[in-house]
Formats: structure tokens, C-alpha cells, sequence
């Protein structure tokens, strides 16, 4: 018949940490297993425990604790399939104690029964140290588990498994994404025992102290200056929502999601500069304007009741995973062409609806560079395409040549819509050109205006150096100040 696990904590430090029932129990026990000898309470429980069996010897064995934490779990239940055992941790059984959570979560299964006796948690005593009160918001974090971005920073943070100094550098790496490197932080030691040691250091100095053990805590306390926390995305939407709200701005309180179109798409605009521009500091700051954009629309939605932001997260990223099958589920790829016809396949299983055309998801407001290269890519994609880039320049040719008989035929305002027609046709096949060559226009024409603006622009500052207007200047004079732009951008000297 299989025994029984009771589960027992020893509190963080001195025997004075030990509840009454659990001191009873352990005097009581004639064998006890330890998760380790590292614990304040080993010495004294060595002399009134007959038998006393430690785990550490598993930990040299393995590379990852969770390895570590299965062995001991099977270890104990294999010694209480004919026999009732003690198994005792330190602090409380159910705060940082893997193992005890393997123990209760496998009972059923191994049919054994595990009681948990409880005992007193290092959190009382660390609370009772630094004179906090949790309801003011606690989180409390494994130091191997924790990531930046699920910090938060407005409330108490007590960091606890810091057992060495390599873990308080981890640690201290990650609350710089989110901390100045002065902040003060605290190393909190045995608290409650005689050991206890709180040390407050400067977010940088975490890790130099060669007190850290395996009784370590660290405390962050909460953020009290605003402007720590204008990176969060959480005071970005609470800013928003103050704009749109009563005693916001009235301008912000009156836009709608029509209202908003033209900014929206300047918005866009002015980030592509910044990218074309390679200026980081600048993407920065495009980005965010974007971003408000979003936030912006999303925000009018929860006013009007239709969607909030949370909708848009919650949409957006069921479809990332849902079109990415060969990353959160079991679909096998092997180059970038197999993730994109996947996508396609996703996309239409999703909007059935659309079936009808092909092209119907293409957007009616898109730029009509980028429209004319997203319908070839669309058309291309079911065989509808060249597959010799000669023959496009071909139609290219025939393209020329009918704009020529209409700029020759140019009699009436009918023949002026002839020649647009044509023209329009000559632009087409030229996007289908730098399709071919994988060039997007938009951005490609983009380009081209901004290298025009440069150089035109020299030719400015040029006319000016040498006190002439532009309108002083002959044409070859220009030409010759625009030569010179193109071979200072070239690096060679005029």
C-alpha cells in the first residue's frame, strides 16, 4: 500500500521561523529529505532528526534545474510507494518550490497521497523588513523566468531565486531595459533571521556583491517619477485616452476616423523618408507619430463602442500566428517563397468571400504605383505574367510608340485623353519591369524625388555662393552645377 508525502517549509532562516506544527512534525520524523544542505535550519535539524537525505548531489548532475526538480520529485515518489515520508524545503512549500508544485500536480497519477503541512514564507519577513504593504500592488518574480516587458514597475517587485552573482547580472541587465543604471535597488538577505542583511545599491552595482546566496531577494521599489515610465506602452494609451476625454484637448476630442485619413497617410510618408534616410533618430520619431495615428483611431473605436485597442492586438496577433504555421505550429518550409504561398493560402481560406476576384483585396486608396505593382503581383501569382524580362521591354517599345502617334496626333482635348491613356499604359509597363527586377516603384520613384530635391537643392546653394539667381543661370550652367552634385555624391572631387 503506498504511503504518504507530507511536505513541510523550514521558513528562510533561524528555528525561530519554524511554525509549531511543523516543529512538532519534524521532531517527531524519523527520516526527513532535504531539497538541499544549504539552509540556515541543517545544523540543528542534524541533531534532533535521526535521518536526514539531501538532494544536492542531483543538482552537479544536471544542466537545467528543471531536470533537476523531475529527479527529485520521482526520487520521493518511489520512496513513498511503501512507506510515509517528510520532505522538507526551505521557506513556504507553495512559494518558489517546484518541486512541490510536481508533487501536487502528479499525486493522482503516481497514487500517492501529498500533504502540504505549510510553514512560514520568507515573504512575511521581507514584507515586515522593508515595511511594505502588498496591497499596494506586488509582483512577485522568478529571477531565471522574468522578462522587461512583464515588469511592472509602478508597483512593488521582489525578484527572489537571486542565488548567485551571475543571476543578479541577468537580473540587472533586464530591469536596465527599463531602469535608469542608478536606480536604487535592494539586496535582501535571510530576511527576518540574524543573517538578514538589506543592502540598497544602484541598479549597476547589483551585481558586485559577493553576499548574493541562496537566500537572496532583490526589491525594486515603485517608480515614482513619471517620465520612467513615458516608455511603457500602458502610459502611451492612458495619455491618449486623457486627450480624448473630458477636459482633454478639443482637438483631439472632435477628430473622427474620417477626419484622421490625411494624417495618417502623411504619417506614413514621413517614415519612408526617415528610412531612406538611414537616420535611426529620426525613424524613432516617425515611428511614434504612427503609432499615435493607431492609437489615435483605436481609441475613437472604444469611445464609439465599436473596438478598442485590445481588439486591434488581439486581431493582429491571432493572424500572425494563424499565417505563420511553420513557426507556432507543426507546417515544415524550406525557403521564403513556401512561407509566402502558405500566406496566400492562409488568406484566402480566411476571406472566403473575396473569391470572386483575386484582385479584391487589393486596396482602392493605395498610390497608383504601388496599386499598379500589387494587381501585377496579385495577376502574377495564378500564371498571369512575363517570364522573360526582353518581352517586357518589348511591350515596352510598342507602349512608346503609341504615345508617340498620339503626342503626334495631339489635334483636340480627344486626343489629350488618348495620350494620357498611353501614357498611363507606358508607366504600367514600366512597373511591371521593375517588378521583374524585384523593385517596388512607389518607393523606387520615392527615391528619385528625393535624389532630384538633393541635387537641385545644390544648385541652389551653389547660385547663391556666388551671388546669382537661378533664373541668371543658363541651362548649361545648371547642368553643369547638377553634374557636380552627382559626383559629390559619387565621393569624387570637383
Amino acid at each position: 500500500m503506498a504511503g504518504k508525502i507530507t511536505v513541510v517549509g523550514l521558513g528562510a532562516g533561524d528555528m525561530d521561523q519554524l511554525t509549531l506544527g511543523v516543529y512538532k512534525q519534524l521532531k517527531q520524523a524519523k527520516e526527513v529529505y532535504m531539497r538541499t544542505q544549504d539552509h540556515p535550519l541543517t545544523a540543528e535539524l542534524m541533531q534532533e532528526v535521526p535521518s536526514l537525505t539531501f538532494f544536492d548531489e542531483i543538482y552537479e548532475k544536471h544542466d537545467q534545474f528543471d531536470a533537476v526538480y523531475e529527479e527529485i520529485t520521482d526520487i520521493l515518489f518511489r520512496e513513498a510507494e511503501e512507506k510515509d515520508i517528510m520532505y522538507a524545503v526551505p521557506g513556504h512549500p507553495f512559494v518558489a518550490e517546484k518541486t512541490v508544485q510536481l508533487l501536487v500536480s502528479q499525486q493522482k497519477e503516481r497514487g500517492v497521497e501529498v500533504y502540504v503541512a505549510g510553514g512560514q514564507s520568507f515573504l512575511d519577513a521581507t514584507f515586515n523588513s522593508l515595511q511594505i504593504d502588498p496591497i499596494e500592488g506586488l509582483q512577485f518574480v522568478d529571477a531565471g523566468d522574468m522578462r522587461a516587458d512583464d515588469l511592472k514597475l509602478t508597483q512593488h517587485v521582489l525578484i527572489c531565486q537571486v542565488y548567485d552573482q551571475m543571476t543578479a547580472s541577468n537580473v540587472k541587465l533586464t530591469l536596465m531595459e527599463k531602469l535608469p543604471d542608478d536606480y536604487e535597488v535592494f539586496i535582501v538577505t535571510a530576511a527576518g533571521s540574524s543573517q538578514e542583511q538589506i543592502t540598497g545599491v544602484p541598479l549597476f552595482e547589483l551585481d558586485r556583491d559577493v553576499s548574493i546566496n541562496n537566500l537572496t531577494s532583490v526589491y525594486v521599489p515603485p517608480i515614482q517619477d513619471e517620465k520612467l515610465l513615458y516608455q511603457q506602452f500602458d502610459t502611451f494609451r492612458e495619455v491618449i485616452r486623457t486627450l480624448r476625454g473630458p477636459g482633454g484637448c478639443p482637438w483631439d476630442q472632435k477628430q473622427t476616423n474620417e477626419s484622421l485619413k490625411p494624417y495618417l497617410i502623411e504619417e506614413c510618408y514621413e517614415l519612408l523618408e526617415a528610412i531612406d534616410e538611414d537616420d535611426p533618430d529620426h525613424m524613432v520619431e516617425e515611428l511614434g507619430d504612427v503609432l499615435l495615428q493607431v492609437l489615435l483611431h483605436a481609441q475613437i473605436g472604444e469611445d464609439d463602442g465599436y473596438f478598442s485597442m485590445d481588439d486591434v492586438i488581439q486581431h493582429v496577433t491571432e493572424k500572425m500566428i494563424r499565417r505563420h504555421p511553420h513557426v507556432f505550429g507543426d507546417t515544415d518550409v524550406s525557403e521564403a517563397s513556401d512561407v509566402v504561398a502558405n500566406w496566400e493560402k492562409i488568406k484566402q481560406q480566411e476571406k472566403p468571400e473575396r473569391a470572386a476576384s483575386i484582385l479584391q483585396s487589393i486596396p482602392t486608396t493605395l498610390p497608383a504605383l504601388t496599386k499598379a505593382y500589387k494587381l501585377q503581383k496579385k495577376a502574377a501569382k495564378v500564371g498571369f505574367d512575363w517570364t522573360e524580362v526582353d518581352d517586357i521591354w518589348n511591350k515596352y517599345e510598342e507602349e512608346k510608340q503609341e504615345f508617340l502617334v498620339e503626342v503626334a496626333d495631339k489635334t483636340d482635348e480627344g486626343a489629350t485623353k488618348q495620350m494620357k491613356d498611353e501614357f498611363g499604359d507606358l508607366l504600367f509597363v514600366l512597373v511591371n519591369i521593375g517588378r521583374f527586377y524585384q523593385l517596388e516603384p512607389e518607393t523606387a520613384l520615392s527615391s528619385a524625388n528625393t535624389k532630384f530635391m538633393r541635387r537641385f537643392q545644390h544648385i541652389e546653394q551653389k547660385a547663391k555662393d556666388i551671388g546669382r539667381s537661378l533664373e541668371d543661370l543658363t541651362l548649361e550652367e545648371m547642368d553643369d552645377l547638377w553634374n557636380d552634385a552627382k559626383r559629390i555624391e559619387r565621393g569624387e572631387h570637383t
